[in-house]
C-alpha cells in the first residue's frame, strides 16, 4: 500500500506490480468497466471546453482531453439543483420528485425556512435514499462486478448517518476528505510542502496529495482483473474555498491580475475572479486526470495486449450547477446562465456532462438534452445487466443514441417508447420554491412564492436540437405575458407530470408577516390525546375548512441524526386522527385547510431557528413526546 501510494504520488501512473493470469479469450471482455466521476458544485462555465462567450480563466486540460475522446453535451443536466437529491437520483434511477427527495438533508417536519419572512413553506421530504431502492452498485454486483466508492456520499440525513455506501451495494468505500479538508487556522496558513511527512505532500507537478484520488486508483488496482464499477464522488469544488498549493494560488493571482491575498476572509470581486476557486478547479481536473491516466497506462488483465481504458466507459459530470456565492465570498459566475446551485434556473441544473467509452466515437458535441437520471439505465445496457424487477427507472437508456448519432434526439426514448422531448425539475424549497419544465427549446418556471411572477416562460433555443440556435439561455426575457397560451399549455403539462410522480407541493405559511389571503381564517388546535397507538388532535375552524392532514413522527427523537417521517391521518368531525407507528418517540400534528395553509401542533421552529440550535433534537424538543421514551 505504501509503495503503491508513493508511486502514484510521484509518477501519476502505476506500472503493474505483478501480472494476473490473463483471460483465456483474446476478444474484448463482454462486461466493460464503468467509472463515474462526479464533481461537487462544478459550474457549466468553470470548464475550459465549455467556454461559449468569455474564456474561463480556469485551466482544465484533463477534462478537455476527455471531452475529445467522446461526447461533450452542451445541454446536459443534473436531476436537481442541489447535492443529495442528484446523488440519490443517479444511484437509484428515480426522479427526486418520485423519491420524495428533492433537497439536501430533509427528514424534518414541514416548516418554513424563515417563519415570518417567507409566505410558503417546504413540504416534508425524505432524509435518505430508501433501502428498498436497488442502486446501480447492487444491480451490478448481481452481474459479477466489483463495486467501489470513494469520496462524498451524502445520501442520508447527514454525512455519517445510515445508510452508507456499504449498505447499498459498495464492497469498497472510502470517505476521506483529502485535499478538501479545511485548512487550519485559515486558508493562508499551512500550505502543503514537499516534505515527506506532510499529509498533503506536493507531487512533482505541485499539486497536493489527495487521498480520495489515491483511494480510487487503489480500488481499480485491486479489481482490474474483473469488471468494476467505480463511483468517484469528489469533494471538490465545494466549500471550503481554498488552495493548499501556494504556487497554484500565486499562478491564478497573476493570471487574474489580482494581488496575492493577505486577508483570509472572503472574496468580493465579481465574476470568475476568485483565485482560490480557480486553483480548486484545476486541482479537481488534475485528480480526475490521475484516474484517467491510470486507466490509459495500465494493462488490462482480462484483455491481454490492451489497456484498461479501451474497455472502460467514463462519465464525468457535476451534482448541480456552480455555487456562485456564499455569505462574504463570491466564488464563481455561471454567466451566461442565470442563477446557480439551489435554484432550478439554467445555472443551477445545467452542468458539464461528458461520456466516453467503447463504441462511442471521439470528438463529438451534442445539443441534445440528457440528464443524470439516464446513467442508471445506460450503465445497465452497457454492462448487460438486467434491470431489477423491483426497480423502476425514470431516465432513458442512451446506449443506442451514443453509439449511433448523439445529435439525433429522436433516438432517446421515454418509458413509453416515445421520443423524449421534455424534462422536469421540482424544487419546492427555501427561497427558490420552483417547479420547472424544459420542453424542446422552451423552459417554463412555476414559482410558488407570491412575490415572484407565477409563470416564467423562456425560449432557450430555436430549432431544437439541431442546429439548436441559441435565443435566450440567459433566461432574461419572460414571454409568459406575450404567449399566455403557450405558458398555460406548459403549466398543465408540468403539473400533469408532477402529479403522476406523486410530487409533494409546498404549503402556505400562516405565520408569514406579509399579506396572504385567508391567513386569518386558519384553524386552531384546542386539544389532543392518545389511546394505544391512535393519536388525535381536536381543532376549531375559523372560516377555512380543514381538508386533510398528517402525523409527523420520529423514531429517534433527541438522538444524533434525528429523522422525521409522515404517516396519513383522517379528518373525522373536528378531529384529525391517525395511527402512530410502533417505536415512535415524538410526534406532531399537521392540518391543511382548503387554501393550503398548514398548521402544526405543537408549533415547529423554522429551519433557521433549528439550524442555530446546538446539540440534538431541534424538532423533538418542541414536539409531543411519547410516554416511556
Amino acid at each position: 500500500m505504501i509503495l503503491f501510494q508513493n508511486l502514484v504520488a510521484s509518477l501519476f501512473l502505476l506500472p503493474l506490480l505483478g501480472f494476473i493470469t490473463p483471460a483465456l479469450s483474446q476478444d474484448r471482455p463482454s462486461r466493460p468497466n464503468v467509472v463515474l466521476l462526479l464533481a461537487d458544485d462544478l459550474g457549466w462555465q468553470d470548464v475550459g471546453c465549455y467556454d461559449i462567450d468569455v474564456k474561463s480563466p480556469m485551466e482544465t486540460p484533463h477534462i478537455d482531453a476527455l471531452a475529445k475522446k467522446g461526447v461533450l453535451f452542451r445541454q446536459g443536466y443534473s436531476p436537481a439543483p442541489t447535492c443529495a437529491p442528484t446523488r440519490c437520483a443517479i444511484m437509484s434511477g428515480r426522479h427526486p420528485a418520485v423519491a420524495q427527495k428533492t433537497h439536501v438533508v430533509g427528514g424534518n417536519p414541514p416548516t418554513p425556512y424563515n417563519k415570518t419572512a417567507h409566505a410558503v413553506m417546504d413540504p416534508w421530504i425524505s432524509g435518505r435514499m430508501k433501502l428498498s431502492e436497488v442502486t446501480i452498485a447492487e444491480a451490478l454486483q448481481g452481474n459479477g462486478y466489483a463495486t467501489g466508492h470513494t469520496g462524498k456520499w451524502h445520501m442520508a440525513i447527514d454525512h455519517n448517518a445510515f445508510p452508507q455506501p456499504e449498505d447499498q451495494g459498495f464492497e469498497f468505500t472510502r470517505h476521506d476528505l483529502g485535499e478538501s479538508r479545511a485548512m487550519r487556522p485559515n486558508r493562508l496558513e499551512g500550505f502543503a510542502s514537499r516534505a515527506k511527512n506532510d499529509r498533503y505532500q506536493l507531487d512533482q507537478f505541485g499539486f497536493p496529495k489527495d487521498q480520495t484520488t489515491l483511494d480510487a486508483i487503489e480500488f481499480i488496482e485491486k479489481n482490474r482483473d474483473k469488471p468494476f464499477f467505480l463511483y468517484y464522488a469528489a469533494w471538490l469544488v465545494h466549500t471550503p474555498i481554498h488552495s493548499r498549493s501556494k504556487a497554484l494560488l500565486n499562478k491564478y493571482c497573476d493570471k487574474l491580475g489580482v494581488d496575492f491575498p493577505t486577508n483570509p476572509n472572503g472574496w468580493e470581486l465579481k465574476g470568475q475572479q476568485n483565485p482560490y476557486y480557480c486553483a480548486m478547479v484545476e486541482m479537481l481536473d488534475h485528480y480526475f486526470g490521475m484516474v484517467i491516466q491510470y486507466l490509459e497506462e495500465t494493462d488490462d488483465p482480462r484483455w491481454p495486449g490492451h489497456k484498461l481504458i479501451e474497455n472502460t466507459y467514463i462519465i464525468l459530470t457535476s451534482d448541480n450547477g456552480g455555487m456562485e456565492r456564499v455569505p462574504g465570498e463570491i466564488i464563481t459566475d455561471n454567466y451566461p446562465l442565470d442563477k446557480g446551485k439551489i435554484n432550478a434556473k439554467e445555472g443551477g441544473v445545467r452542468v458539464p456532462f461528458i461520456i466516453s467509452g467503447p463504441k462511442i466515437k471521439a470528438n463529438q458535441e451534442s445539443n441534445v438534452m440528457v440528464n443524470g437520471l439516464d446513467f442508471y439505465p445506460t450503465i445497465l445496457a452497457w454492462t448487460g445487466t438486467k434491470r431489477p424487477k423491483v426497480q423502476n427507472v425514470d431516465g432513458s437508456d442512451l446506449r443506442n443514441f451514443l453509439e449511433t448519432d448523439p445529435q439525433s434526439a429522436n433516438l432517446i426514448k421515454d418509458s413509453h417508447g416515445e421520443t423524449r422531448d421534455s424534462m422536469v425539475w421540482h424544487f419546492p424549497h427555501g427561497v427558490a420554491q420552483q417547479s420547472t419544465l424544459r420542453e424542446n427549446g422552451w423552459k417554463l418556471i412555476y414559482n410558488y412564492m407570491p412575490q415572484k411572477p407565477r409563470l416564467e416562460l423562456y425560449q432557450l433555443y430555436r430549432d431544437y436540437p439541431t442546429p439548436s440556435k441559441r435565443i435566450d439561455i440567459e433566461e432574461a426575457r419572460n414571454l409568459a405575458a406575450e404567449m399566455p397560451h403557450k405558458a398555460e399549455q406548459m403549466r398543465k403539462k408540468l403539473f400533469y407530470k408532477l402529479d403522476a410522480m406523486n410530487a409533494s407541493y409546498p404549503y402556505q405559511n400562516p405565520y408569514y408577516k406579509g399579506i396572504s389571503a385567508h391567513k386569518e381564517m386558519v384553524c386552531s388546535l384546542v386539544g389532543n390525546g392518545k389511546s394505544g397507538n391512535e393519536v388525535w388532535a381536536q381543532f376549531k375552524e375559523h372560516g377555512s375548512r380543514v381538508t386533510g392532514g398528517q402525523i409527523c413522527y420520529t423514531l429517534n427523537g433527541g438522538m444524533k441524526s434525528e429523522e422525521w417521517y409522515v404517516t396519513p391521518a383522517q379528518i373525522k368531525g373536528n378531529r384529525l386522527i391517525g395511527a402512530l407507528p410502533i417505536g415512535s418517540t415524538h410526534y406532531v400534528f399537521n392540518l391543511v385547510d382548503e387554501h393550503n395553509f398548514l398548521v402544526s401542533y405543537p408549533e415547529m421552529p423554522d429551519m433557521l431557528e433549528a439550524g442555530k440550535k446546538k446539540g440534538q433534537g431541534p424538532y423533538s424538543n418542541a414536539a409531543i413526546k411519547v410516554a416511556g421514551n
